[in-house]
């Protein structure tokens, strides 16, 4: 599972190949838990599918990180998915 990005105590990943499918994603790990984020696209901006056992506020955080990077992560997603 490649890490595609780090910022403080996050850690956005793109797990390869078949295991995972679409639509676009990335998985932000901390401390605290994990969540699942939409990519989304030029018109839609990223948007949660899951929160495994992420505190709150730390959710906001990965998911406003998301948003800072969507185009580099949809990037890497297509890198690893086609």
């Amino acid at each position: 599972m490649p890490t595609i990005f780090r910022d403080g105590s996050f850690r956005v990943i793109v797990f390869p190949g078949s295991r995972e499918h679409g639509p676009p994603h990335v998985h932000v790990f901390s401390a605290t838990g994990e969540v699942v984020v939409l990519l989304g696209d030029d018109a839609v901006g990223p948007s949660f599918r899951e929160v495994r056992g992420m505190r709150e506020p730390d959710a906001r955080r990965a998911l406003r990180l998301v948003e800072a990077n969507q185009q580099e992560f949809l990037r890497e997603w297509r890198r690893y998915h086609g």
